[in-house]
């Protein structure tokens, strides 16, 4: 038996898998190492009745994960996961190589990753290329889920968040300045927090204002990562993965159109891809 795993920062896809026929199917709260240490993961795992029906049954593990993208943080969910399957040999790898592998199987592409946080990368068809993206919540992800939750604070805050909308973002939130302030500087897990107003926008989708905003906060993705990569790969296909990818995909598509790309293809969550991936070669 195999289980496939597709982690972001809010939550992790579980898919396991015997003889090609999917045994179980569910979703645990996220695992990224940035955020919680092995001892918690650890206790993540025990809460999971799935999971501890299925622990000695599982002989392999392929986990992908945002926050594993270091040899010291895999080892950190490594470790957590080995304790707990004690006959599986277990894969950790970062979340955008997951990716990579969902949309392009084994022919090179470029990736863009836009969910609570946003990363890219150059995939050869068998490895992701090392580069100097992924800087997080606080220097980097631009476009992404806790982006645009720091946008709808921040206009919230200054006043600059039409009248409109500003109604609407205190009827739902109840929120104050005291009281976002502290949760954004005082609370654990900020970039879950700010990921989690992608909902506003849904909720919202087609107001002029934020999609402005959500337009905004593409191009930056888009001019920071993707051109460049572009350059450096004229002829490869582009795909995205992602929730806000998904959700916005007309505006990203209008976005990366303007700046003279092609979208190849976007899925929402990779999980199913790499399911039918890694059953075809076990």
């Amino acid at each position: 038996m195999i289980a496939v795993v597709y982690s972001g920062s809010n939550h992790a896809d579980w898919r396991l898998s015997d003889k090609g026929r999917t045994v179980s199917s569910f979703r645990t709260n996220g695992i990224n190492p940035y955020f919680i240490d092995e001892k918690h993961i650890v206790q993540l795992l025990n809460k999971n009745i799935n999971l501890i029906h299925h622990a000695e049954e599982l002989k392999r593990i392929y986990f992908f994960g945002a926050g594993s993208s270091s040899t010291e943080l895999q080892a950190i969910v490594h470790n957590a996961l080995a304790s707990f399957f004690k006959f599986a040999k277990i894969t950790v790898s970062h979340d955008i190589e997951g990716a990579a592998i969902a949309c392009c199987k084994n022919t090179p592409g470029i990736i863009g990753i836009c969910g609570s946080g946003s990363n890219a990368a150059w995939y050869d068809g068998r490895k992701v290329k090392p580069n100097n993206y992924g800087l997080g919540y606080i220097l980097a992800d631009e476009g992404s889920g806790n982006w645009l939750g720091r946008e709808l604070i921040k206009g919230f805050m200054n006043e600059t968040l039409p009248e409109h909308l500003r109604k609407k973002f205190v009827h739902k939130y109840e929120a104050d300045r005291k009281t976002l302030l502290e949760k954004v500087y005082r609370q654990k897990q900020t970039a879950l927090y700010l990921s989690a107003f992608s909902e506003f926008y849904i909720e919202n989708a087609g107001d002029e204002y934020l999609k402005s905003v959500i337009k905004r906060g593409f191009n930056l993705l888009i001019n920071t990562y993707l051109l460049p990569l572009h350059k450096q790969h004229p002829q490869a296909p582009l795909y995205f993965e992602g929730s806000v990818a998904f959700a916005f995909q007309d505006y990203l598509q209008e976005a990366t159109a303007e700046a003279g790309l092609t979208i190849a293809g976007i899925i929402k969550e990779p999980i199913n891809n790499l399911l039918t991936y890694y059953s075809n070669k076990n």
